[in-house]
């Protein structure tokens, strides 16, 4: 699967990053930066609890 992000809506508040920290990162801006753009199985569940979770909804795993 693939995540994809829409950084214009990032507002920074890291949830991302806790919720599935193999998979996101925040830049030195807070801004979601994604580190495996293409996600296995054992990160799937992890990245959707991200993507549900974002309150900007800039997150999306395709």
């Amino acid at each position: 699967m693939k995540v994809n992000t829409d950084v214009t809506r990032c507002q920074g508040h890291g949830r991302c990053a806790l919720l599935a920290p193999d998979v996101f990162d925040v830049d030195d801006d807070g801004k979601v930066v994604v580190l495996l753009a293409e996600v296995g199985d054992e990160h799937v569940a992890g990245v959707r609890e991200a993507v549900t979770s974002c309150p900007e909804a800039a997150l999306e795993l395709a």
